[in-house]
């Protein structure tokens, strides 16, 4: 047993602040590790090099300055996590290591009216396909981050009644992957992981508060609050697209009036433009043509970032965030969404609120929410993967930027 204090005690505390700091930059020189961590260039140096022995770490030559220098990155031989997003429309996965690297990454369309069994034997024999396909030991699955598209119960793990699939609602996600593939199962909202993949590596680097907005079959928003994402006591934070414009608006979903989704959601805004465009359309269809100059598909996107931004100006009264990044397909339409919502911010938020914000379009597209469900399962990966028969005390896991 270590005593508090004792040279071994700080020698591990050491080895814990080296670590964090190559996990949450991705990869760092030995220079830049010591003006991280405040250690000394000789400490740095042994504790790399320790790592390095224990195959902790991975040390490759690089240049910093003009000079030569050695890169410091976690070894993609410790471990794999695996990401998978279930969209209201799609399932994706992704294999990563702990090099920060994407090993394989596939997505799938998902009947939304399939039932979650279905959903997750199909999500299983992705895994099992990419998994082969990459050839990575099965045994070294360190975790599974999971995200679903509606709020999940802190306390019990399951699936709230306003998920956009309703076939889903009641069913503990983490639970059932977890039994199927017998490694630990992580969850949280696909928007929670939006946030989360656009913090680490996106739009959202390198702020501490931020909000992310995907507009999809639903609306939600991830929160970000002093660089930690805020859940909120039962987990259902962030249900932007439940905040009421209009009491006598269309009925939501969820049983009120005048939701903000019943404004900006795809299920309601393609019947505005079935009549002109055909029964086919989606909206990524609508966003190509808007962007190809077609009026009617140009109103109503300007009309959907107008009512974003009077959501978005809530968040500002109340939260104060100082980015806002929208995420969903309704992103790839650039200014002619962007600045209708920093239009409504300018006229609803309060003025201290709104000149501090910075409303972006995601930097990872479709791809956020299964990034982001990678650096979830990192993050609450145990200590075995890292130091594998060290005899440190746990290390705190900080999500990492995947390329």
């Amino acid at each position: 047993m270590e005593t508090p204090g004792s040279q071994s005690s700080l020698h591990r505390a050491n080895l814990e602040r080296v670590v964090r700091a190559v996990r949450l930059a991705g990869s760092l020189t030995q220079a830049e590790i010591a003006r991280t961590t405040g250690l000394s260039a000789a400490t740095v140096s042994n504790i790399v090099r320790e790592l390095k022995d224990g195959g902790t770490v991975e040390v490759t030559p690089t240049s910093a300055g003009g000079r030569r220098a050695r890169s410091v990155s976690l070894s993609g031989d410790a471990g794999i996590v695996i990401g998978v997003d279930f969209g209201h429309t799609h399932l994706r996965v992704a294999i990563g290591n702990l090099a920060h690297q994407v090993l394989a990454e596939e997505s799938e369309p998902l009947d939304v009216d399939a039932s979650s069994m279905q959903g997750f034997d199909r999500a299983e024999e992705l895994i099992d396909r990419l998994i082969e396909a990459t050839g990575v030991d099965r045994g070294k699955v360190a975790g599974v981050g999971l995200g679903v598209p509606g709020p999940i119960d802190v306390e019990s793990g399951t699936l709230g009644s306003t998920s956009i699939l309703p076939g889903w609602s009641g069913t503990r996600p983490a639970e059932e992957l977890r039994e199927r593939l017998g490694v630990p199962v992580h969850v949280d909202n696909d928007a929670n992981l939006g946030a989360l993949g656009e913090l680490v590596w996106g739009s959202g680097k390198g702020v501490r508060d931020l909000a992310y907005i995907k507009v999809a079959s639903g609306v939600g928003a991830g929160l970000v609050i002093n660089g930690q994402i805020y859940r909120g006591p039962g987990g259902t934070a962030g249900e932007i697209g439940h905040i009421t414009l209009d009491e006598g608006g269309p009925v939501c979903r969820c049983g009120n009036r005048g939701c903000l989704e019943t404004f900006t959601a795809a299920r309601y805004v393609l019947p505005l433009l079935q009549p002109s465009h055909g029964n086919a359309l989606t909206m990524e269809g609508v966003v190509r043509l808007a962007r190809d100059g077609d009026p009617g598909c140009r109103r109503v996107i300007a009309d959907v970032g107008r009512h974003i931004g009077s959501g978005v100006a809530n968040l500002c009264n109340l939260l104060n965030p100082s980015r806002v990044v929208l995420g969903g397909d309704l992103a790839e339409a650039g200014e002619l969404v962007l600045a209708p919502i920093r239009e409504s911010v300018g006229r609803y938020a309060i003025p201290s609120a709104g000149r501090q914000l910075s409303v972006l379009p995601g930097a990872l597209g479709g791809r956020a929410e299964v990034l982001g469900a990678l650096a979830l399962a990192l993050s609450e990966m145990g200590d075995s993967t890292l130091l594998d028969g060290s005899a440190t005390a746990s290390l705190p896991v900080v999500a990492p930027a995947f390329t």
